[in-house]
């Protein structure tokens, strides 16, 4: 019986290594296989997972870029609103320099011209007051008097025409508050209530506006 289980030990003692390393190392080698099967999946998953975030959202530059051009176009739009703007007020402000520029030279004579009615009233007074039967040749030193007044009546009205200072004589005109100023208001007949029946003074325009109104008599209803 010794010898039979002697040759038993001799027989298993060859297989016995084989056997025991290959169960000490086939536990190792499935755990390692196991992780590198892992990780693999792990960074399959990270890489999906990276893609899917890219296409989701842009980059942090590109974000901060297509920012920055929102910024830089809307200050554009603003400062081409406000430049056009400038212009306009520059071109308003430039239109009614002109036109101020303009109203002085054609009124800038005005207070000039005021004083010189006061001197064609006169001349005008004058003329009107010399009795026309005593204008003959036996009475030569009024006669000459008489024609020099009314040849500078005449030239004073010349110049006044040239600087666009024009007479008001509306006899017969309807009545404008704009250009006569009412003195009476008396029914006459014949006339139309509301027309001119008498001018007590002449009045005068310059550029086409009133520069003295004419002192008038109005005709109004019976």
């Amino acid at each position: 019986m010794a010898a039979v289980a002697q040759c038993v030990r001799g027989a298993l003692r060859p297989r016995c290594p084989l056997l025991s390393f290959s169960l000490r190392t086939s536990p190792r080698l499935l755990c390692v296989a196991t992780q590198q099967k892992n990780t693999g999946q792990n960074l399959e998953e990270d890489h999906s997972q990276s893609q899917n975030e890219q296409k989701v959202e842009p980059s942090s530059p590109e974000k901060m870029l297509t920012e920055e051009k929102a910024k830089l176009e809307e200050q554009l739009k603003e400062v081409t609103d406000k430049y056009k703007r400038a212009l306009a007020d520059a071109e308003n402000v430039r239109q009614r320099s002109q036109k101020l520029v303009e109203e002085a030279k054609l009124y800038g004579i005005q207070s000039f011209c005021k004083d010189l009615l006061e001197v064609a009233d006169i001349l005008e007074k004058a003329t009107g007051s010399v009795p026309k039967e005593e204008i003959k040749d036996e009475n030569p030193h009024l006669k000459s008097l008489y024609e020099g007044l009314v040849m500078t009546e005449v030239q004073i009205q010349k110049v006044f025409k040239k600087h666009g200072l024009l007479r008001l004589n509306p006899v017969g005109a309807k009545f404008d508050p704009y250009e006569h100023e009412a003195l009476f208001h008396a029914p006459m007949e014949g006339k139309e209530p509301g027309t001119i029946a008498l001018v007590s003074k002449i009045g005068y325009k310059l550029h086409g506006r009133t520069l003295r109104p004419a002192l008038v008599g109005v005709v109004k209803d019976a």
